[in-house]
Parts: structure tokens; C-alpha cells; sequence
């Protein structure tokens, strides 16, 4: 068999550009939905994602605070003034396609809005009403 060594080449830096591009997206808005809607039993509820997203929930925060009402645009942290990316994956190719970020950032955010973790109906029903933005 007589393989150019430039054809395995070229086959090793496609594959390896295949492989980085996976990891770069490797989830998406709706796995992260139908993932947490199967941890809650029940599928997201997009209204009630949008009467959680906007409430206080007796703190001085609600995801509103940062994100913005609706969340399509930058948005700012409360009390740091950092820019953050629009939140809603139509606004943002980046939102909720890493599942380690998406894990991090619901513990941190609803640690900061509820003082406990979200519940994962909670998390579903957020995912909903952040996917039905268009």
C-alpha cells in the first residue's frame, strides 16, 4: 500500500479539527432542556421559566438583574458592572453548549438569587422560556 505521508497528515489535522470543534459545542440549548426537564419528570415550562427568571424571590436579585428583561441582549452584573453575553441561545451561539459552564453558572446564579441551588424543574422550566426567545 503506498499512502502519502501529506495525506496522513492532512487526515490528522482534519480529524484533530474535528475533534476541537466537538468539544468547543459539544451540548446544546435543547439537550440542556430535555436533560433537565428528564431530571425533573417533566418537561420546562417556558411561562413559568419567565415569571422565575424575572422574580426577586425574596433577595435584592433576580436573573433579570444581570440579564435583562428580556434576556436578548448584554446584560450587566449587578454589582460588578461586568458586560455579560445575552443569555438567550437565539442572541448568543454560545449560550448553553458547554455543560460544565451550564452546570457552573446555575449553581453560582441561583446560589446568588435564591440562596440554594435551583431545583432541576426550576432549570427546565428557565431552559424553556430562555429557548422560546426568538
Amino acid at each position: 500500500m503506498n499512502i502519502r505521508p501529506l495525506s496522513i497528515l492532512t487526515a490528522a489535522l482534519l480529524s484533530l479539527l474535528c475533534v476541537g470543534t466537538a468539544l468547543a459545542a459539544e451540548t446544546t440549548p435543547a439537550a440542556q432542556l430535555q436533560h433537565w426537564s428528564a431530571q425533573a419528570g417533566a418537561p420546562g415550562n417556558a411561562a413559568k421559566g419567565q415569571t422565575f427568571f424575572n422574580a426577586k424571590h425574596g433577595g435584592e436579585w433576580s436573573c433579570a438583574s444581570c440579564h435583562g428583561t428580556p434576556p436578548t441582549a448584554q446584560g450587566k452584573h449587578a454589582n460588578t458592572g461586568k458586560v455579560i453575553a445575552p443569555l438567550a441561545p437565539a442572541f448568543n451561539a454560545k449560550a448553553f453548549t458547554d455543560s460544565a459552564k451550564v452546570d457552573k453558572w446555575f449553581k453560582r446564579n441561583c446560589n446568588d438569587v435564591l440562596t440554594r441551588e435551583c431545583s432541576a424543574a426550576e432549570k427546565a422550566d428557565v431552559l424553556a422560556y430562555l429557548n422560546s426567545l426568538k
